[in-house]
């Protein structure tokens, strides 16, 4: 979890100094409106819709982590001795989503330079900057973090810890990670079945990701990203 965390703070300073991490964000925010337009059906249905926020709002966007992100490297072993092991897994995936995501949208923005971010310079951006590997690695994750919180809301007396955590961290000045982890586990808990959630989502980004890699596929006549 540190690594995942020195990783992004090394990536965001990599980005300030290339002065790119206005554009990372904007690519970052048109993401986010492209994920609730691929998955509108979902977004659209009121048991999904916390879920799909927390993934956009917490894991995949624009926002600015360096405060939570802080707030853990300070405490994270005194959480191992806490949480449960699955939730602090959830946790791992979660940091290590954030980190690789970074990564790969600082490449994008990188090839995006001085182009106007639309669907189509997208899509020819994502085929230049390649890297099938870790696009792949991306989508597994979010796989395996979906299924870590579905098994973490289930967990006998964790919400309670979570809830009566809430005053000890703001005492600590650790609020910012408690919402965190709050909001989480709020998302999840009432999805019921998380499989029809992560199931969907999983199979349609995997979809999206080989059309965007399929050389014999004409980008600008068969784009298959959405209009955002």
């Amino acid at each position: 979890m540190v690594e995942h965390l020195h990783q992004v703070n090394e990536l965001r300073e990599q980005a300030e100094q290339s002065q790119l991490l206005n554009d990372v964000h904007a690519l970052q925010a048109w993401q986010c409106q492209r994920l609730l337009a691929t998955h509108a059906d979902l977004a659209s249905q009121k048991r999904y819709q916390l879920a799909m926020q927390f993934f956009v709002d917490e894991l995949y966007g624009p926002k600015d982590f360096s405060q939570r992100d802080a707030d853990l490297a300070r405490v994270i072993p005194k959480l191992a001795s806490v949480l449960p092991n699955k939730a602090m897994s959830a946790l791992d995936d979660a940091l290590a989503l954030n980190a690789l995501s970074f990564e790969l949208d600082l490449a994008m923005a990188d090839k995006l330079q001085g182009q106007n971010l639309d669907r189509d310079s997208y899509a020819l951006a994502y085929r230049q900057v390649g890297r099938p590997d870790d696009r792949r690695h991306q989508i597994e994750i979010i796989a395996h973090l979906g299924q870590q919180l579905a098994d973490v809301v289930h967990i006998r007396g964790i919400g309670m810890l979570i809830k009566l955590a809430r005053r000890p961290a703001k005492m600590a000045g650790l609020l910012t990670l408690h919402e965190f982890l709050e909001r989480g586990f709020d998302a999840f808990k009432g999805l019921g079945d998380v499989h029809s959630f992560i199931e969907p989502v999983i199979a349609r980004e995997r979809a999206l990701m080989l059309q965007l890699f399929d050389e014999n596929l004409d980008l600008k006549k068969d784009n298959p990203l959405p209009h955002v």
